[in-house]
């Protein structure tokens, strides 16, 4: 199984909840559902990773410390993100 890297995430309460229900109704823990979701957000997008690639390295903001506290999901505010728009290439 490859590695997984842990992240605190903030999310308001009721995005949460919905996401615990949903995530009960399909028999999975709250993280794997958020993985689920963030990756059918990913394939829908066209931004799928490819299978072997190494994962773009991400630098801290000033906004974000170094290093967090590994926290599990199941016992954090956690949610998925919607994906970001596709830019157009090629108009004007």
């Amino acid at each position: 199984m490859a590695a997984r890297k842990p992240f605190l995430l903030r999310v308001d309460p009721a995005v949460l909840a919905a996401v615990e229900a949903w995530a009960a109704d399909d028999l999975r823990s709250v993280n794997a559902q958020i993985e689920f979701l963030l990756r059918e957000a990913l394939r829908k997008a066209g931004r799928t990773p490819r299978r072997g690639a190494a994962p773009a390295a991400v630098e801290p903001t000033a906004a974000e410390p170094a290093t967090t506290e590994a926290v599990e999901a199941t016992d954090a505010p956690v949610a998925a993100a919607a994906p970001a728009p596709k830019a157009r290439r090629g108009a004007g």
